[in-house]
């Protein structure tokens, strides 16, 4: 039997890079998905897997990430995607979510064989961790909703990639757990 888990990718997030300016307009108009489908997959007992860039401070652990990106100039965007007590966080330190991380063996363990892309930035980082999703054989899903992007044109052509070339399912996220 398939077990499915919601991944959010990068959204705890200062907003202190250099493609900030063009990534905030998206990034604001997916929080409030990935918000609801927090809360959907909360309502399903779905693991939920934050998995997050570290910033290059390698000292760096979940609750300091938090903190500096709710008390940001961007917490607003951090609150309502807040990881509660159950939720599962893996750092990463490159654009994949499996790059150098424990996520594939923590996935392993917990028996997922499906995972729900959601987060930032769609023709980065959510693009490479559905790619290295799809070559470690899980199947994958993007709301395509629910991932924000720098630049329009390339998040169309990654959502495309990931449709044809990964077999990944590409939808609205009113269209997942039907």
């Amino acid at each position: 039997m398939s077990k499915t888990a919601l991944l959010v990718i990068d959204m705890i997030n200062t907003y202190d890079h250099k493609d900030a300016d063009l990534l905030l307009p998206s990034a604001g108009a997916v929080v409030p998905v990935v918000a609801a489908l927090l809360r959907r997959a909360r309502g399903r007992s779905l693991p939920v897997i934050y998995v997050n860039d570290n910033f290059g401070e390698w000292r760096s652990c979940r609750a300091e990430l938090l903190d500096e990106a709710l008390n940001g100039p961007h917490g607003s965007l951090v609150d309502p995607l807040k990881p509660d007590e159950d939720s599962l966080f893996v750092l990463k330190a490159r654009h994949s979510a499996f790059f150098e991380t424990p996520l594939e063996y923590l996935l392993r363990q917990q028996g997922i064989d499906q995972l729900v892309l959601t987060g930032q930035v769609t023709e980065q980082c959510v693009l490479y961790s559905a790619l290295d999703a799809h070559i470690r054989h899980f199947e994958v899903t993007v709301p395509k909703d629910a991932v924000a992007h720098i630049h329009e044109d390339l998040a169309r052509a990654a959502l495309r990639m990931m449709e044809r070339n990964m077999g990944a399912r590409v939808c609205m996220s009113e269209d997942l757990w039907r």
